[in-house]
Order: C-alpha cells, then sequence, then structure tokens
C-alpha cells in the first residue's frame, strides 16, 4: 500500500488512537460484548516469575524501540516495565491452542481485532501489507480475531477485503482480549503488542494505525535492530 494512499490521514489517525486511549465508551472502539467493563486497570497484573524478571532488564531497549515510533505509528507506548507475555494463548491457523511462547526467536507485532470494531476493519489491509512486505523467520504479524461465536463471519471479512497473508488466530473465548486487560495494557480493539523473541513486551498501542507505512516499517527495522 503506497504511503499516499493511507487508511487515515494523519491527524485523524492521531486524534482516533488519542481516543482509543482515553474514552471508555466510544462507539466501535471499546469492548461492548464482554460484559468486563472498558477501563483497563491501573495495575500490571503478575506476570511468570522468572521470564518477567528477564524482561525487566530490558527497559533500555524498549525505550529504544519505542523512540523509533513516529508518524504514524507514533501513539505506540514502551513497555514499563517490559513484561512476560510468553503465555497468552489463542488457536493458531489450523484451530490449536498455541501461545505466544510457541514463537520463540520471532519479534512479533501481536493485535487483537473484531470484526464489529470499524477501527479494526479499517487497518486489516495495512496489518497485511505489513506482514506481505516485512514478515520473515525473524518477524510475524498476529493478528487475532476475538468475535465470539464460530468463524463464519471473521473468515468471510478477511475473504472480502482480500486478506492474502495474515494467518487466519483466533479466540472466541474473550480469554485473550481479558488476559491482555488485567495485564494494564488494552482499554479497548485494536490493541496491538511488540513483543521480542524472548516473549517479552516491548511496546504497545490502543487504537487503530497504519501499519503499511514506512513509519511502521522503520519501527520494525527497529525491533529486528541490535539490542545495544
Amino acid at each position: 500500500m503506497a504511503d499516499g494512499n493511507r487508511l487515515f490521514p494523519a491527524p485523524r489517525l492521531i486524534l482516533a488512537a488519542l481516543v482509543a486511549g482515553v474514552l471508555a465508551g466510544a462507539v466501535a472502539v471499546y469492548v461492548s460484548e464482554s460484559g468486563s467493563g472498558n477501563n483497563a486497570p491501573a495495575h500490571v497484573a503478575a506476570g511468570d516469575g522468572k521470564d518477567d524478571a528477564v524482561c525487566a532488564a530490558k527497559a533500555d531497549r524498549a525505550k529504544k524501540v519505542a523512540a523509533a515510533a513516529t508518524g504514524q505509528v507514533a501513539a505506540l507506548l514502551p513497555a514499563d516495565p517490559p513484561q512476560s507475555l510468553k503465555s497468552l494463548a489463542f488457536n493458531d491457523p489450523d484451530g490449536k491452542p498455541m501461545t505466544v511462547a510457541d514463537h520463540a526467536g520471532k519479534t512479533l507485532l501481536l493485535n487483537l481485532w473484531a470484526t464489529w470494531c470499524a477501527p479494526c476493519r479499517a487497518e486489516m489491509p495495512a496489518l497485511d501489507a505489513l506482514q506481505k512486505e516485512k514478515g520473515s523467520d525473524a518477524f510475524q504479524v498476529v493478528a487475532v480475531n476475538v468475535d465470539t461465536g464460530d468463524d463464519a463471519k471473521p473468515k468471510k471479512f478477511l475473504g472480502d477485503i482480500g486478506i492474502e497473508t495474515l494467518g487466519y488466530y483466533r479466540d472466541s473465548t474473550m480469554g485473550l482480549f481479558n488476559d491482555v486487560k488485567k495485564r494494564g495494557l488494552a482499554l479497548g480493539l485494536p490493541v496491538t503488542m511488540l513483543i521480542d523473541g524472548d516473549g517479552c513486551l516491548i511496546a504497545h498501542m490502543n487504537g487503530p494505525a497504519e501499519w503499511s507505512s514506512p513509519d511502521a516499517k522503520r519501527l520494525v527495522e527497529a525491533a529486528l535492530g541490535p539490542s545495544d
């Protein structure tokens, strides 16, 4: 997708990201089907013990990578502190249970989306384009659909808009979203997390972004760069 044909003009995108970060009742952005409320907790939930300690030591790395988040992805925040997300669970494209730990050694852009979330729907082509251009043995976009019910609606949506490269990851239980919310990372949808090869959260964002933009590609390159 050419940079001149962005899904969101820059001012509108920034406004949308700000709204997604501070307004708890925004229509189509915030979770209204889970019955669990819209306000993210102020604290970070207890994580994975030893793994969290390893991740916490990456605070400087998180700040360095997040500093590369400018322009179309400027709403991305450094993890404070970085924490282990190895245990986040969802189904793989074959419908089998998996966790972030199953992607060990690969940097992930983990995105949670739903068909009833208008900003989520709008950014899917950009996520697909980012995976098509930057996806490799070192980096992958993992977009997890969190619609309740069966697969028919989300699969039809992806087919209708011509998604070609994103794998169909799924969690119909809202367990994944609620786990992320308890960790203090999610206010609603979409929510996106940049996770390194050790399963450590490096940066995160509430709200949509133009993920096929040059800004997003530079961010990926920074995340894949040297750790020191």
